[in-house]
C-alpha cells in the first residue's frame, strides 16, 4: 500500500501527490519557469508546499521556502534577491505580504485549510482564495503531467542570515545520480530512512532540517503526518493515531513534552516510535537524558549546517557513554579544529569548528559568491561554532557563534535588530544578545545606551522592531544603561554584557 500524505482530517496518497506535481511542472514551464529559475513558497505546512517542492525541480528550479513569520519588508527581500518567477502561496499569507509581493510575477494561492486555520486562530474569511486569483488546485488541474525526468536533483534553496543580517540564499550544485545516491545512505544511516517508515512532521517546512526531511520521506513514498504547529499534548496523540515510528525534532519540542503533566504523557501509547533525530540547538543534557528515560534509547542527534550539510551524528547509546557529545563524523565527512592562527588542533583543544559533509553537493550563496570565501578554510565551512575533537573523535560543542542567537532551532542574528533598533529616536547606540532561557535554549535581550535626557520604555523598544521584523526578533529583555562597556576601537565588548546572565546560569560562554 502506498505511503499517505496526513493533514487533519485531509489525506494524499503518495502516487496522487506526485501526479499533481508533475501537472503543476508543466504549469510552471507555462509560465516561464526554466532552469535554474525560483519558485518562492509562502506555505505553512500543507499539501502544496509539498507539491510545488517537487515540481520545482521536475522544471528543473529551486523552491525557495519563505519564512512567512517575517514582515512584508523582509519578505520582498527575499523575492526580490531570488528573483522569483512565481510565488505560491496560503491566501491568508499573500493578503498579509500585500505589497511586498512584486507586481509583475505570477502568484498562485492555496486555500488555507481548516486544520491550518485552527491551529493559527485565522478566521474562515481571511483563508479563502479572493475571486479572480489563480486558485492552486483547479490551475494545476489544466496541464498534462510533465513526463521529461529532471536533468539533476535540486534541493530547495534555504536563505540563512549572515553576520550583516541580510539573509543569503544556500544554493547547491544539483545532484546527480551518484550523488543521490550517497545522500540517500547518508539519511538512511543517520535518519533512519526507509520506505515503510511513518513520519510526522513537527516543524515548519521553511527551516533547512524538516525540509530536506519531509522531502525526502515523500520521495521514498513514506507516509508524513504534517502537524499544521507544534503542539506537545497534540504530537503524542498523533504519534498513538498513526503508529508513528520516526520523526526529526528540536530540543525545544523535547522542553515542552516534559512540561505536560504526568498523566498526560502517560496517556497514550508511544511504542511504535523507533528513531527520533534532533539537531538545530545545543540541547541541555538532562533534558535528553529525561526523554531517553521516557521513550528509550532512539533519541538519536547530529550536529552541521544549512551550508556544510549534516556532518556528525551520535547514537542515543553513545551520547549515554559520552554526555554532551553532538557525536562524531559520518564516513563521509570531515571535522577539523582550527585556531585563529589557522592551524589544526589536536584533540582536547578548543578552537573553531570547520566541516564538510562529502556525500551532497557543494554550494554558493546566490549573488553573493564571494561570501564564500568568508566562511571557507581547506574546502571546509565553519559557522562560527567553538568545540573540541576527543581522542575518539567525538565532537563537543564548547561555544556558541559570537553573535547568532538560536531561540528553539531557530537562527537569529543580532545585527539586524541593531540595525532597526539604533534608528528609534532617543537610541544612542545598543547590543542584542542572546541570554539562557529553560524553554527556549536562548532568549534575545537588548541593552540600549539612551541619548542624553531621552525617556524611552521597554515597550517602545519592543513595539519598534515588531513594526519592523518577525515577532520572534522582538527582545525579551531590554535594560537601559548609560554606558557600554567597548574595546579600544570604540565596539561594544558584547562579551561583558553577555557574561553575567551565563554566569548566573551556572553556564559558561
Amino acid at each position: 500500500m502506498p505511503g499517505q500524505i496526513i493533514s487533519g482530517a485531509r489525506a494524499i496518497a503518495v502516487p496522487e501527490l506526485a501526479q499533481r506535481a508533475a501537472r503543476a511542472a508543466s504549469g510552471l514551464r507555462s509560465l516561464g519557469v526554466g532552469e535554474s529559475d525560483t519558485v518562492a513558497l509562502l506555505l505553512r505546512n500543507d499539501f502544496p508546499f509539498l507539491e510545488a517542492s517537487l515540481a520545482a525541480v521536475l522544471a528543473g528550479a529551486f523552491a525557495v521556502p519563505l519564512n512567512w513569520n517575517n514582515k512584508p519588508n523582509e519578505l520582498r527581500y527575499v523575492l526580490d534577491d531570488c528573483r522569483a518567477k512565481v510565488i505560491v502561496g496560503h491566501a491568508d499569507l499573500l493578503a498579509a505580504a500585500g505589497d511586498s509581493l512584486p507586481q509583475d510575477t505570477p502568484v498562485l494561492t492555496v486555500e488555507t485549510p481548516p486544520e491550518v486555520r485552527s491551529a493559527y486562530g485565522i478566521p474562515d474569511a481571511a483563508g479563502r482564495v479572493p475571486t479572480g486569483a489563480s486558485e492552486w488546485g483547479p490551475w494545476l488541474m489544466g496541464f498534462p503531467p510533465w513526463t521529461t525526468p529532471p536533468r539533476a536533483d535540486r534541493s530547495s534553496m534555504i536563505y540563512t542570515s549572515g553576520t550583516t543580517g541580510r539573509p543569503k540564499g544556500v544554493r547547491r550544485a544539483p545532484a546527480g545520480p551518484e550523488q543521490l545516491a550517497a545522500t540517500r545512505q547518508l539519511f538512511a544511516e543517520t535518519w533512519g530512512f526507509h520506505p515503510e517508515m511513518r513520519t510526522a512532521i513537527t516543524g515548519p517546512l521553511y527551516h533547512t532540517a524538516p525540509n530536506a526531511y519531509a522531502l525526502t520521506a515523500v520521495n521514498l513514498g513514506a507516509t508524513a503526518v504534517l502537524q499544521p504547529r507544534f503542539d506537545a499534548a497534540e504530537l503524542l496523540a498523533l504519534i498513538e493515531r498513526h503508529r508513528i515510528t520516526h520523526m526529526h525534532m528540536v530540543p525545544t519540542m523535547f522542553v515542552r513534552l516534559l512540561k505536560l503533566p504526568e498523566a498526560v504523557r502517560r496517556r497514550h501509547d508511544l511504542s511504535s516510535l523507533k528513531w527520533v533525530i534532533h539537531a538545530a540547538a545545543p540541547c541541555p543534557p538532562d533534558v535528553k537524558q529525561a526523554m531517553i528515560d521516557w521513550w528509550g534509547p532512539i533519541v538519536h542527534e547530529y550536529y552541521g549546517s544549512t551550508e556544510a550539510g549534516l556532518v556528525t551524528f551520535v547514537t542515543a547509546q553513545e551520547w549515554l557513554a559520552r554526555r554532551g557529545t553532538v557525536g562524531r563524523p559520518t564516513p563521509t565527512a570531515t571535522v577539523r579544529i582550527y585556531d585563529d592562527a589557522g592551524n589544526v588542533l589536536p584533540p582536547g583543544q578548543t578552537g573553531t569548528i570547520y566541516m564538510r559533509q562529502h556525500a551532497v553537493t557543494d554550494f554558493t550563496y546566490h549573488g553573493l559568491e564571494d561570501k564564500r570565501r568568508e566562511v571557507e578554510r581547506a574546502g571546509l565551512i565553519t559557522c562560527g561554532d567553538m568545540g573540541f575533537l576527543d581522542e575518539d573523535g567525538y565532537l563537543y560543542l564548547s561555544d556558541r557563534k559570537i553573535d547568532m542567537v538560536i531561540s528553539g532551532g531557530v537562527n537569529i542574528y543580532p545585527a539586524e535588530i541593531e540595525a532597526e533598533l539604533v534608528n528609534l529616536p532617543g537610541v544612542q547606540d545598543c547590543a542584542v544578545f542572546g541570554i539562557p532561557d529553560a524553554e527556549y535554549g536562548e532568549r534575545l535581550a537588548a541593552i540600549v545606551q539612551p541619548m542624553p535626557g531621552a525617556r524611552l520604555t521597554v515597550a517602545e523598544v519592543q513595539d519598534h522592531i515588531r513594526r519592523r521584523l518577525a515577532d520572534y526578533k522582538v527582545p525579551k529583555l531590554v535594560e537601559f544603561r548609560g554606558d557600554l562597556p567597548r574595546e579600544d576601537s570604540g565596539k561594544i565588548f558584547k562579551r561583558r554584557l553577555r557574561e553575567p546572565f551565563w554566569k548566573d546560569a551556572g553556564r559558561s560562554i
